[in-house]
């Protein structure tokens, strides 16, 4: 069992048991990613147990984001495919077969966990990307067995975190209410794509049918092209940043009040919040907004133009900034004509002077104009794809990627937390799991012995 946060008071004596206990996790713990440094503070949310019953992206990246802060994240997933992201295929990760595997790993695994394993598909690139630091259980919530599994899990638990459609987990006694009932303090977190309640709510949630349906994509594309997608779910990510700060929100409230609380997100609100500026232009101004490409609408030149071999990106936010590009253009001249001498000029007369800078850029690679550009203070960077974005040197010298051992992979590179705390990251100090990887290990903590696990296995309550 771990050592619940809410055990220490809100004293200074608690808190210095509290850090005590987080000291004695780092010095436990072996960081996998050796080499960086070690953050400043301890891991913040060690000793709590967060019951992960999320799949796909923005639960999975939630709970991910606060297994990197040190809690205990248990995935409870299906023992038959688990996460939907497993089949997300290909790419995958290379397989090891259990005769190479390390001899670590080989003394945890029986001859039945071996096959099994061995029939399992190669881990796909997508799983591995939101499921650093968490332990995996397969479960069939369907079976009572395994329901009471989960029950027991809430119990010992600080947060729960699904993101079934609502009304479905309940109707299987695990909606809040139940979870509640078996820890009233529980923090329960419920992601959906419209919400607990209103006329869409039983509506499935995608993130790209969110971002046409919340404003997305009407702003995201070329103003005389349909709409695009974004090259990621963006909407999945921030609906799973906004769980994530909800859910260290609840946690300090509830160290202050003592209750727990049941937080309702969802992708369509989360969506229209990320608006942000366009929003606000509608709801202040009645200003409909329309797609701009990679142009802005109120900064002119601020957008992406073609180069002699390539692309950049170059944004001249003000007067002084314009005068200075026009110069290394070759063109000083442009700064000094009245219909472009100020932001607010350039903007009304945009179309013409974007042709303008367009022929010129065309005169030079991207590392020349880059690299001549730059050194005049006005923010340009080139269009990189992604190998030469985790080459980048800023990337190289901030430590974005960290190199995991994974038991059926081996050694794979994954991106590392995003946030330093002092002098370094939060530690990954667990690979992506395995499906069902610790089934039996978390089953032992909750008091089952070895031959109570093989009749659940046996009864199909959890998985091989």
């Amino acid at each position: 069992m771990p050592i619940r946060c809410n055990a220490f008071p809100l004293t200074p004596r608690g808190f210095s048991q509290y850090r005590q206990l987080h000291t004695t996790f780092i010095r436990s713990s072996q960081p996998i990613n050796h080499g960086q440094n070690h953050p400043s503070i301890p891991p913040p949310l060690a000793g709590l147990r967060i019951v992960d019953l999320t799949r796909v992206l923005a639960g999975p990246y939630c709970t991910m984001l606060l297994a990197d802060l040190g809690a205990d994240v248990i995935k409870v997933e299906n023992p038959v495919s688990g996460d939907d992201t497993r089949s997300w295929s290909p790419p995958n990760a290379p397989l090891l077969q259990t005769k190479d595997l390390s001899k670590e790993i080989l003394q945890t695994l029986s001859e039945r966990k071996k096959k099994y394993w061995d029939s399992l598909p190669a881990e796909s690139a997508y799983f591995l990307s939101v499921n650093r630091n968490k332990r995996s259980i397969t479960v069939d919530l369907k079976k009572p067995e395994g329901k009471k599994i989960v029950e027991e899990l809430i119990k010992s638990a600080d947060v729960v975190v699904e993101n079934y459609l609502p009304g479905k987990l309940a109707k299987m006694g695990l909606g809040y209410e139940d979870a509640k009932r078996l820890n009233p303090s529980i923090v329960y977190a419920s992601i959906t794509g419209y919400g607990q309640t209103g006329p869409y709510s039983s509506a499935a949630g995608y993130d790209v049918i969110i971002a046409a349906d919340a404003g997305m994509f009407h702003i995201t594309g070329e103003a005389d092209r349909p709409p695009v997608k974004i090259g990621v779910a963006m909407t999945d990510l921030t609906t799973g940043l906004y769980v994530h700060g909800a859910i260290m929100a609840a946690l300090l409230g509830r160290g202050k009040t003592g209750q727990g609380v049941h937080i309702d997100a969802s992708l369509f609100e989360s969506q229209i919040a990320s608006l942000v500026n366009v929003a606000s232009s509608y709801l202040v101004a009645g200003k409909e907004a329309k797609r701009w490409g990679t142009a802005h609408p109120s900064i002119v030149p601020y957008q992406v133009f073609a180069t002699q071999d390539n692309f950049l990106m170059v944004g001249a936010g003000n007067d002084g900034q314009f005068r200075k590009l026009t110069k290394a253009l070759g063109e000083p001249a442009l700064a000094d004509d009245e219909r472009y001498a100020t932001n607010a000029q350039r903007v009304a007369n945009r179309d013409e002077l974007i042709d303008k800078l367009s022929a010129l850029f065309s005169h030079k690679s991207t590392k020349q104009w880059c690299d001549e550009i730059s050194k005049l203070g006005i923010p340009i960077a080139p269009i990189r794809n992604i190998q030469e974005t985790f080459e980048h040197p800023q990337a190289v010298g901030r430590d974005v990627v960290c190199e995991v051992d994974h038991p059926r992979a081996g050694k794979i590179k994954i991106n590392s937390p995003a946030v330093r705390y002092g002098e370094g990251k939060m530690q990954v100090l667990r690979p992506p799991p395995v499906l069902g990887q610790h089934t039996e290990e978390v089953l032992g903590e909750l008091g089952y012995d070895e031959s109570k696990i093989d009749q659940l296995r046996e009864q199909g309550a959890i998985g091989q």
